[in-house]
């Protein structure tokens, strides 16, 4: 069956049918997610839409299913050049071209990224010798009555950032999203966020990045009131901005691991206008206070709230007896569990079985 996918998926891309060659892939991916050439394939049909995004993190999953996939570099290095991300794709082209039994294409592509990543560093050198050499002109305001009235779309959910030396944290506010409901991907440089609420129009928050960073290690976790992303920083800097700019900014360097005395860490929005994050923090937080939860969700806060605030015996009391009960029993007595199994112990009027793999 997966076979027969892969080669109708073929098919479709040969008559550039590309949006389904996507979709056969997909499928066929379902039936075996172990298989890089599919995901490779997919990468290249994403590029076929300018989805490259999607193709960069197809082209990835390929490589870290198979690191000597050659075709798997040539995609992510096609992807990457159209995202203007010229080093990334410089060094995908030429890892790919190691490999590969036919280099040619691999070696053009280097060449372009080479002559563009040469073009990018002279723009940012003219635009900084401008910037000093241009003295500063006031212009006169202009009469606001006589300027059109734009109206501009309200953003569906609010973000913003905050970072450690080690990692970015990108908050977006959606309350009462299911996890289903979420797709997010991770490039080099690449953040994709989309939230696909049934009756709903979807929301897609895309952004390339202000530094790199390192996906394997990225994660998010979905809460009662909003999603936290967190990016593991490829280096350790002080990112001005969430999103990539091409404006010439000061050489890199480390920002500080703590606060100290009465200092609280800085919540930088990505949006123009000026939001006090600490208010809204606190605000969030009062809300998953208040909100009435009820079954899995409530069991789980309960679970966080008694363990956040724990000794060492406490937690380990709560993790063996959770676990060997198979989630029907939650001590928090190390000296009661610390010395035996602890056994399951079901709900009235249900059995606990065994089950063999």
């Amino acid at each position: 069956m997966g076979f027969d996918l892969e080669e109708k998926a073929k098919e479709a891309f040969v008559e550039d049918h590309f949006e389904l060659a996507v979709e056969l892939l997909t499928q066929a991916i379902l039936l075996d997610p172990t298989k890089p050439e599919l995901y490779a394939d997919r990468a290249q049909a994403n590029i076929k839409l300018n989805n490259f995004t999607e193709a960069v993190a197809d082209a990835n999953k390929a490589i870290e299913l198979n690191p000597s996939l050659s075709k798997a570099y040539l995609r992510k290095g096609n992807a990457c050049m159209k995202l203007e991300e010229y080093q990334t794709a410089k060094i995908a082209l030429e890892t790919g071209a190691s490999l590969a039994a036919d280099s040619s294409r691999f070696l053009n592509l280097i060449k372009e990224c080479d002559r563009l990543i040469a073009e990018e560093s002279s723009t940012q050198e003219k635009s900084t010798t401008t910037q000093e050499a241009t003295p500063k002109v006031v212009v006169p305001e202009k009469n606001l009555l006589e300027e059109p009235i734009v109206a501009v779309a309200k953003p569906k959910y609010r973000h913003g950032f905050y970072q450690t030396p080690q990692e970015v944290v990108v908050t977006i506010f959606a309350k009462g999203v299911s996890k289903e409901s979420i797709t997010i991907d991770f490039g080099e440089q690449i953040l994709r966020v989309k939230i696909d609420v049934p009756g709903e129009d979807a929301y897609v928050f895309q952004t390339r990045l202000f530094g790199k960073i390192i996906p394997s290690r990225c994660r998010y976790e979905v809460m009662a009131t909003k999603i936290e992303i967190r990016l593991a920083k490829a280096e350790s800097i002080n990112w001005k901005s969430l999103e990539f700019t091409t404006e010439a900014t000061v050489a890199p360097r480390a920002i500080a691991s703590s606060v100290t005395g009465t200092q609280r860490p800085t919540y930088p929005s990505s949006k123009p206008k000026r939001v006090d994050w600490d208010k809204l923090e606190a605000q969030v937080k009062k809300e998953e206070k208040d909100e009435n939860l009820d079954g899995d969700a409530a069991l789980n806060k309960f679970f966080r709230e008694i363990y956040s605030d724990a000794d060492e015996d406490t937690r380990r009391a709560m993790k063996k007896s959770f676990v060997e009960s198979n989630g029907t029993v939650l001590s928090t007595n190390w000296k009661e569990v610390g010395t035996k199994k602890v056994e399951g112990s079901p709900p009235d009027g249900m059995e606990l079985k065994k089950w063999e793999y």
